[in-house]
């Protein structure tokens, strides 16, 4: 039987032949779900040979891959906030711009005491149990009409023992919000429908549809939840809106519909791209 270096060479050259990007690190990702160890505990077993069941389970997830399966999904999990995210098929992955929402979330509550919090469309809940653990004084609904979202919602939120703090409902939107709060955060489906064929195959044929499509210009939901944010925010609340970079300008003239008052303003991820929408009332 050959050592696990060799295997792990050979995956990655199945990887890179297929047009995978970053194929090396997806070969480690690969190998390291199969044999359920961490990256340096894989380099350092690369002279041994893998135990019986792994090599079979590693050709199975290099299937799934070169079929374009997102390798968060093969793993499981996705790193998000300096957190282990649990992710799986019927849900959106976490992506890092998302990070900014939580920061920007952060910062507008910054100085309120025991916070009570609101994550629209909380998918795996990534945003809801960062914003959680970020603040172990908060109280943060986490809201969602898919089921299976709410199901992983729970179970990363027990995962970082947060549970007793993230409240997870079925809701459509704010529908199902018990009480105003300090701050609605949300990463709704911005993509314009006639754009999801045009995305990575990776995401256009495994992650749900519902999670992205966002209408004949993507801003269907925001206008929405802007519609209904006024009436679930407490006085000197916040809405903090994750939207795509060419939507800022027709983001924050409904934002002003909806919040003639408010401070509106556009945040602007690691990348330097114009990508969370702030409106403090």
């Amino acid at each position: 039987m050959r050592e696990i270096k060799t295997l792990v060479q050979k995956t990655a050259r199945r990887l890179e032949a297929a047009g995978v990007g970053d194929a090396r690190l997806e070969a480690d990702l690969i190998w390291t779900t199969a044999l359920g160890i961490d990256r340096a505990a894989l380099y350092a077993a690369f002279p041994e040979t893998p135990p019986p069941g792994a090599e079979r389970r590693a050709e199975s997830l290099c299937e799934r891959r070169l079929n374009r399966e997102p390798i968060a999904y093969l793993m499981g999990e996705r790193e998000f906030y300096g957190l282990r995210i649990a992710v799986g098929p019927g849900v959106l992955i976490p992506r890092h711009e998302t990070e900014t929402v939580v920061e920007q979330t952060l910062r507008v509550v910054e100085g309120a005491l025991a916070p009570t919090l609101a994550d629209a469309g909380c998918g795996s809940g990534a945003i809801a149990v960062a914003l959680a653990v970020a603040r172990p004084d908060a109280v943060v609904y986490a809201l969602d009409v898919s089921p299976r979202a709410l199901e992983l919602t729970a179970r990363n939120a027990a995962a970082h023992s947060v549970s007793e703090r993230v409240r997870v409902a079925e809701s459509d939107l704010l529908a199902a919000l018990p009480c105003a709060v300090n701050a609605v955060a949300a990463n709704l489906p911005y993509v314009a429908s006639a754009e999801i064929p045009l995305l990575e195959p990776e995401v256009s044929r495994f992650e749900p549809r519902e999670a992205l499509d966002g209408g004949e210009d993507g801003l269907d939901l925001a206008r929405r939840l802007l519609a209904e944010a006024g009436e679930r925010l407490l006085p000197g609340g916040a809405l903090v809106l994750e939207i795509d970079p060419r939507q800022a300008a027709a983001a924050q003239a409904a934002a002003h519909a909806c919040f003639p008052t408010a401070h509106v303003r556009i945040e602007r991820d690691l990348a330097g791209r114009d990508r969370v929408l702030v409106v403090q009332t």
